[in-house]
This record gives structure tokens, C-alpha cells and sequence, in this order.
């Protein structure tokens, strides 16, 4: 029986993302859960911030009967690298394509440190996320995703993802993740894959020498994804697909060793 896998998406993203990895794995029981604000619903006492989406995936991990293997893209890489760091015993393997947000010379992109702003954040955000389902298209497609799953994130675009957006964000203003980077040893407890996309002109989760920077420090493997951008859960989910397999297949010869237990 294969290990349950569990994909964890991004911002401004919806389950519905990870359709075409899916397929391209061959793999009819993935469980994509989707972080509150981002494609469902947060409670009114969600807190939706680094620390509360972290507890939000042990508690969804935690109902799992066996380790897991975790794979995350964009803010959903960064909450598997989080439980990776403090719940080793909820997965057997990690992958992460946003690595670099926790390497200690990380700058937040133009757009996040607008999101990070009182008043000029509550603007973008109501630009972006509470337009017309044919406006939020446009920004989707603005952002190099298209087709059905392009479709499918625009219409999981609401006022409420953009509440999240902000609250996450502003929690994570810098030193937060380079802080929270301090820690990326406790990783190499379970084998991790840093996925790079080479790609990513904008270097939204870092430039290539962070990601590969903070994957030495995690103990993880590497796959540089050539010619492979930002979105390529829909855009190059095949050269992703080969990466995780083989990573899979290396993980499946190792003995895994039990997490550490402090004093």
C-alpha cells in the first residue's frame, strides 16, 4: 500500500492547483487540503498567521493513521517546512518549493511588502482579490496561470482570501522566517526534497542560492527545475511529477529514523 501523499497549495490559490500534478503522478488518492482563507472558508478565530496556518496542518496531519508524504507549493511549501521542523513524526518525507523564505538574507517581493503595509495593503488586495470573476481571471492570468485550473483559482478569489492574505503576510514580516530559519535543522529528521524552479524570474520564495542555501541547512535533496516557473503545479507539473517520483522511490530504500525527543 502506497503512503498517503498530502499537497498543501498557496496563496492566491485552490485545491483545484494541483489537478494537473495529480495527473501527471498517475495518483488517485492525493489529498489536497486547502489552508483556511485559500479556497474555504477561516473560522472567525482562526488566526491566520506563520503560527496558525503551522498548527492548522499538524492538527489536519494528525488525523492521518500513518506518516505522510507532504509536498508544498509557494505559502503552502512554507507551512510543510514548518511542520517538517517541529512535527517530524506526523510525515515520512517533505518537498518544499519555498525553501529560500526561511534562508537569512531573504527579502520579501514588492508585492508582499505592500501587503505588509497599513492602507496600501486593504488597497491591493481589494484590487485583486474584489473584482469581478472576470477581472480576478485577468489577474490570474496576469500571474502565468491559464487554463482550467487558472479558472478554478480566480474563483476561489474572495474578499476573505484577501483578509488572510493580509494577516499572513503582515505575521511574517522579516526577521519572522529568518528567525523561524534558525531551525531548519530539526528538519533533516525526515528526507526532504528542495524543488527549485529556475525559472521564477520574480524569485517570489527566494533567489536559486537561498533555496539552495537553506535546503544544505535542512539536509534535503535538490531538484533544479529548468525552465520551470513560479505556477508549475498547472503550468510544468511533469518535470515536478519526476522529481517527487524519484525522490519517492530513493526515500522508499531508507530507513527512516524516529524524531528526536527532547529532554
Amino acid at each position: 500500500m502506497s503512503v498517503p501523499l498530502v499537497l498543501v497549495h498557496g496563496n492566491p490559490e485552490s485545491a483545484g492547483v494541483w489537478g494537473p500534478l495529480i495527473a501527471a503522478l498517475g495518483r488517485d488518492d492525493a489529498v489536497a487540503l486547502s489552508p483556511p482563507g485559500f479556497g474555504v472558508p477561516a473560522s472567525d478565530d482562526f488566526s491566520a498567521t506563520v503560527e496558525g496556518y503551522r498548527d492548522w496542518l499538524a492538527a489536519r496531519l494528525e488525523q492521518f493513521r500513518e506518516p505522510v508524504d507532504l509536498v508544498g507549493h509557494d505559502w503552502g511549501g512554507a507551512h510543510v517546512v514548518q511542520i517538517a521542523m517541529t512535527r517530524p513524526d506526523l510525515i515520512r518525507s517533505w518537498a518544499s518549493d519555498a525553501l529560500g523564505l526561511f534562508d537569512p538574507d531573504y527579502v520579501w517581493h514588492a508585492r508582499a511588502q505592500v501587503w505588509q503595509q497599513e492602507g496600501a495593503g486593504e488597497a491591493s488586495v481589494k484590487e485583486l482579490f474584489g473584482g469581478t470573476l472576470a477581472q480576478r481571471l485577468e489577474v490570474v492570468r496576469a500571474l502565468g496561470m491559464t487554463g482550467a485550473a487558472a479558472e478554478r483559482v480566480a474563483a476561489g478569489m474572495d474578499d476573505g482570501m484577501g483578509r488572510a492574505v493580509l494577516s499572513l503576510l503582515r505575521s511574517a514580516v522579516q526577521p519572522v522566517m529568518a528567525d523561524a530559519g534558525r531551525d531548519l535543522a530539526e528538519a533533516r529528521q525526515r528526507p526532504g526534497l528542495a524543488l527549485v524552479a529556475r525559472a521564477d524570474v520574480g524569485h517570489a520564495s527566494g533567489t536559486p542560492a537561498q533555496h539552495r542555501s537553506a535546503a544544505a541547512a535542512a539536509g534535503a535533496e535538490i531538484a533544479e527545475l529548468a525552465e520551470v516557473g513560479r505556477w508549475w503545479p498547472v503550468t510544468h507539473p511533469d518535470p515536478a511529477a519526476r522529481a517527487l517520483t524519484a525522490f519517492w522511490s530513493r526515500v522508499d530504500g531508507q530507513a527512516v529514523r524516529p524524531p528526536s525527543v527532547g529532554p
